[in-house]
């Protein structure tokens, strides 16, 4: 690459507020907006118009594609499809301007498999948003195939805060418990180390096509729930329930300094609080 800036698309969101907020080490940023740019450092293009994201991004060495409608945008009409929209627009900019795509994806590609998941665990998904992401990185990567853009898909695990569980906990929640007293363990990470994992990916050379995004290990839900001080209410786990899911995260460590403690509970609740602990 011959320029270390980024262009970010989507930077109004949720992701992109965490990113705006975290100042660590990493490339200077420019943000995309679809309305009239609020500051410096933010530029209007629309994420869905390649020859528009193009423009936006003159002068940058990488996209970091966060723009997407979520499963909440969904159940309020978005289109899921859109998604794949969004990465073809990426990738034709990409290949205007000689930049590469940092493409924002989801772990739930995987479908509901068990155990440790690395990169090259075969897909199978099954809720609409991971068949939606599925079908956005199968073109994404083809598209770069085709137009000669470097491409890397992150597949980003259980987001404290943005979750099922601390982020969809209201009184009475349930837990399914399993016989030997564990609820369900998976793989997280914490908003603030996020941001600085995208952050120092952005940053970093030879990425490889495809890349787990998660701190290391897995952690319980019942043990994120007590550290936050949220009550909840135990149920017999049903004989489909899965135990364990964890991301494997070797090869994001090869690349990012993510410390044990990351993983943890503490440090999850304290950054999904306000901050990192």
């Amino acid at each position: 690459m011959g320029n270390a800036r980024t262009l970010v698309l989507g930077a109004t969101g949720r992701i992109g507020g965490l990113l705006r907020r975290e100042q660590g080490a990493g490339p200077p940023m420019r943000w995309q907006t679809r309305s009239a740019p609020p500051a410096p450092g933010w530029v209007r293009a629309d994420p869905l118009d390649a020859a528009s994201v193009a423009r936006a991004a003159e002068g940058c060495g990488t996209i970091l594609c966060l723009a997407g409608v979520t499963p909440a945008r969904a159940a309020r009409g978005g289109d899921l499809g859109a998604n794949a929209a969004l990465a073809l627009a990426a990738g034709h900019a990409a290949a205007a301007v000689g930049a590469r795509v940092l493409l924002v994806s989801s772990a739930s590609v995987y479908g509901n498999r068990s155990g440790l998941l690395d990169e090259a665990t075969p897909l199978a998904p099954v809720s609409p948003y991971g068949i939606a992401k599925q079908a956005m990185e199968a073109r994404a990567r083809n598209i770069a195939a085709v137009r000669g853009v470097a491409l890397c898909s992150l597949r980003i695990g259980n987001v404290a805060g943005a979750d099922a569980t601390l982020g969809g906990w209201q009184p009475g929640f349930a837990l399914d418990r399993f016989p030997n007293g564990c609820t369900p363990r998976r793989s997280y990470i914490g908003p603030v180390t996020l941001a600085r994992v995208l952050r120092a990916l952005s940053g970093a050379q030879n990425l490889p096509a495809v890349l787990n995004i998660a701190a290391p290990g897995s952690v319980e839900m019942g043990a994120l729930l007590d550290q936050a001080g949220l009550g909840w209410q135990p149920r017999p786990a049903p004989q489909d329930a899965i135990a364990r899911v964890e991301l494997a995260t070797a090869r994001l460590a090869r690349l990012v300094d993510l410390p044990p403690a990351a993983g943890q509970a503490a440090t999850l609740v304290a950054e999904w609080q306000g901050g990192a602990p």
